[in-house]
């Protein structure tokens, strides 16, 4: 019987650390005078995180973004979820895009792929599929 108690009160206590830190995170974001480099550093903290960040986090650091009027921290974010996405399940990355699209069209913000980011300007085709 204890060792029940135990493994729930470590279930319930990882449950209430990764709610708690996905609820900090995007609390810390909406802050009205966030500036870059709280910015820089969330983005740091979320990307060492084993997970891929839910779009109302992406949402909200976009945001952050947008009022600090940094426009090329929210594409290279936007690039960095992508490479993550891609990594996991090549299906994640387009539901993504489309959860997060009104956002990015109320803010302004382009993709990578809009601005051509997604391929290097001088690549060659790869060999093996030719």
């Amino acid at each position: 019987m204890n060792r029940e108690k135990h493994l729930y009160l470590k279930y319930f206590l990882f449950l209430f650390y990764f709610i708690f830190n996905n609820c900090i995170d995007v609390f810390t974001m909406k802050r009205p005078d966030i500036d870059g480099w709280e910015i820089r550093k969330g983005i740091n903290d979320l990307h060492w995180k084993d997970l891929i960040p839910e779009p109302k986090i992406i949402c909200a650091l976009l945001k952050a973004c947008r009022r600090n009027n940094d426009h090329s921290l929210a594409v290279r974010y936007l690039e960095a979820v992508r490479h993550k996405a891609d990594c996991c399940n090549k299906e994640i990355y387009p539901w993504l895009l489309q959860e997060i699209k009104p956002t990015l069209d109320e803010l302004g913000i382009s993709t990578p792929t809009e601005l051509g980011y997604d391929e290097p300007e001088f690549s060659l085709p790869d060999p093996y599929e030719l």
